[in-house]
């Protein structure tokens, strides 16, 4: 129980350090680029994302947590894991390419990489642990969200 906890701890902070991480990089065109777009009617606040990306982050890190202290010598643990840190990996990269670089339609492709990556994530979790697969949905659902949101503001700003 005792590693347990901690296998969630650090695999929590290190999903809100990419979190952060990736959210600090891209700050400066949040506030000045990201403004000045046309974006579709249900685009939620932007004080809204900090604390949806938060709750998104610790849920992700209790779910790898989980799931990594079912043993990484298991291969399937292995490959859960493997699969849940492409997906981290895309998620910072879409952070990137959508507000670093200022570009829509990249963003868009990375989104539906993150998207089949965190499916796959959500297969093997399964495998693992039902209830780490269950945490990741609403993060599933969210990128699915921000998938369309990503859309409409590519073909709003052609």
């Amino acid at each position: 129980m005792k590693k347990r906890i901690i296998y969630i701890a650090i695999s929590v902070a290190v999903c809100l350090l990419i979190g952060f991480l990736s959210g600090f990089a891209t700050q400066s065109s949040v506030n000045e680029w990201y403004t000045t777009l046309n974006k579709p009617s249900f685009t939620p606040p932007n004080e809204l994302f900090a604390p949806v990306w938060t709750v998104l982050y610790v849920l992700m890190g209790v779910a790898a947590g989980v799931v990594w202290s079912k043993g990484y010598h298991h291969i399937w643990v292995k490959t859960a894991l493997y699969h849940f840190v492409f997906q981290l990996l895309f998620n910072a990269l879409w952070s990137i390419v959508f507000f670093g670089l200022k570009n829509p339609l990249l963003g868009l492709l990375v989104i539906l990489v993150l998207l089949t990556l965190i499916m796959l994530t959500i297969k093997w979790f399964k495998v693992v642990s039902k209830a780490a697969a269950i945490l990741m949905v609403p993060y599933l659902l969210w990128v699915c969200f921000a998938a369309v949101l990503n859309y409409k503001v590519w073909e709003l700003n052609p």
